[in-house]
């Protein structure tokens, strides 16, 4: 398996808790699961882990603050200030990250109109 191919499960979880928001679709972009809001893509799923793109501040914030916390670098790609990856072992674990997939919906949503 690909080790940025998520397992049928772990989506599932992920796309039940990502796909209630409002707005919210999902798509596969270059091979990986993405969530996209008014045509942004504000997640997706990178191996064990989900990224999401938020302020750089509150990026750089999460990293130092968190264990689970690191920069998003799929398939080994450079990252973007503005990408972190949550990395969480049981999917299940990401409905204790909701308002963070909500800011960044808000973040993305604010960015178009910039």
């Amino acid at each position: 398996m690909n080790a940025d191919a998520p397992d049928s499960s772990r989506k599932a979880q992920i796309d039940a808790l990502l796909l209630k928001l409002p707005g919210v679709v999902s798509k596969k972009i270059n091979r990986l699961d993405a969530y996209f809001v008014s045509d942004r893509m504000f997640a997706c799923i990178s191996g064990q882990g989900v990224g999401l793109r938020l302020p750089a501040a509150t990026a750089t914030e999460l990293q130092f603050s968190r264990h689970n916390v690191v920069p998003f670098q799929p398939g080994g790609m450079a990252s973007s200030k503005e990408w972190i990856q949550i990395d969480r072992a049981d999917a299940a674990e990401y409905e204790k990250d909701l308002e963070l997939f909500r800011a960044s919906i808000e973040f993305v949503k604010a960015a178009r109109t910039r």
